[in-house]
């Protein structure tokens, strides 16, 4: 894949983030710990991301429950 250009990501790309949350992250997250975040911190590390163009004011816990459960899934692939 080309990385030289990667198109911003936005709050509803939920599975982009959780992609890159588990680059960031690798194997560090399992399942339960996933769950077991506070939304305050994943917030943080979303709003960190490269190309992520969402802001802090944009966020739901809609958006956050759903990046959870793509990261989970996500993490699930990669076992």
């Amino acid at each position: 894949m080309n990385k030289s250009y990667e198109p911003p990501i936005n709050w509803a790309d939920h599975e982009d983030i959780a992609m890159a949350l588990y680059e960031k992250f690798g194997d560090e997250f399992g399942e339960s710990k996933i769950y077991r975040i506070r939304f305050t911190d994943l917030l943080e590390w979303i709003l960190t991301l490269p190309n992520f163009e969402g802001t802090r004011e944009q966020a739901n816990e809609g958006h956050l429950e759903q990046i959870q459960a793509a990261w989970v899934y996500e993490w699930r692939d990669n076992q």
